[in-house]
């Protein structure tokens, strides 16, 4: 059966918000990839964002005979954070939604926050996966993005991070990227929708609070307002910029390599012959894809310079990786274990 918004907050209201109106237009865009009738699932803290993001989910549905189904997952981090998974799922309940908790164990592994993503993604996409959802949205804001380039940048980690995210990855789709915080919390506010606010979100111990609370207010009363919108702009064309070189890469790679006892090679002239950016993302390339290796910048560099510094010396070793050069190629070979 279709969702029915019939015991939506404020649904007969006669005047639409404009914030409301900005995360309903946004909803609308990541629909138009999916098919009328299709299950979308939508992943629900209870935050602001997810929940004005679930009402306008329910909203633009009803026209398209999409089912809508949401999930709250309990990472039981907090005290009573099970409470609040159940409140939130009896609330979009009430708005015709099928509402799904899952609760997860969070192991301290790689950090806290990345074994809760790792864990949270897992319920999803088992979530997903039962209900057969044929898009799922999540509710991450401009001002995240904005947040992920900051860090990014804070990192060095090159252009690749500044990417950020991105609108429709898969089968996820984020449809508030170009929606602010502010309106989300203005949209349940003029609709009455009751949102839970993390206390992690006011936890200066993570890198990202302090990037919200600390440095971008700073960057907007010193340089002025706007910074937010301005990294988020930087975000669209670093990604612009990276699904280029990577389909560039592709092509470059079925022409250069080829396959080495225990490993790969890579044509040396070729990669003289071409840009330091295009060289070096080749050699970091074939690290992930062959051997499901990260390679920092010095040892990027290490790599290269093989190729535009070779006096005859021996092989770089990198974690997991041994590489030389041997005449015009530079062959890549899994690194043996101690």
């Amino acid at each position: 059966m279709p969702t029915t918004r019939s015991h939506m907050p404020n649904d007969g209201r006669p005047r639409l918000d404009a914030a409301t109106a900005a995360v309903r237009v946004g909803v609308r865009r990541s629909l138009a990839s999916c098919s009328d009738g299709a299950t979308v699932l939508a992943c629900v803290s209870g935050g602001a964002d997810s929940m004005a993001l679930a009402a306008a989910l329910v909203f633009e549905a009803e026209s398209r005979s999409i089912q809508v189904h949401s999930v709250t997952v309990d990472h039981g981090l907090q005290p009573g954070s099970g409470d609040v998974a159940e409140r939130t799922a009896q609330t979009l309940g009430t708005w015709g939604i099928e509402a799904h908790v899952e609760q997860v164990s969070v192991t301290d592994a790689g950090g806290p926050e990345a074994a809760a993503r790792d864990a949270r993604y897992r319920a999803i996409d088992a979530i997903a996966d039962r209900i057969g959802a044929e898009l799922v949205l999540l509710g991450h804001t401009l001002d995240d993005q904005a947040e992920s380039v900051l860090l990014g940048l804070a990192r060095g980690s090159g252009a690749g991070s500044l990417k950020a995210m991105a609108s429709l990855t898969g089968r996820y789709a984020r449809p508030l990227l170009g929606v602010r915080r502010q309106q989300t919390q203005d949209s349940c506010r003029e609709r009455g929708i009751e949102v839970w606010s993390d206390p992690q979100n006011e936890d200066a111990a993570f890198a990202r609070v302090r990037a919200r609370t600390v440095v971008l207010p700073v960057f907007d009363h010193e340089l002025g307002p706007g910074i937010a919108e301005a990294l988020a702009r930087t975000a669209e064309q670093a990604r612009e910029d990276e699904e280029a070189f990577e389909q560039m890469i592709g092509e470059f790679i079925e022409e250069i390599c080829e396959p080495a006892e225990a490993g790969i090679s890579v044509e040396a002239s070729a990669l003289a012959h071409n840009p330091a950016a295009l060289r070096n993302r080749v050699i970091r390339y074939v690290a992930n894809a062959e051997f499901g290796v990260s390679l920092s910048r010095a040892h990027t560099l290490a790599i290269a310079a093989l190729v535009t510094a070779w006096r005859g010396q021996g092989p770089i070793d990198v974690p997991g990786i041994s590489v030389s050069r041997r005449d015009d190629r530079i062959v890549f070979t899994a690194a043996e274990k101690a």
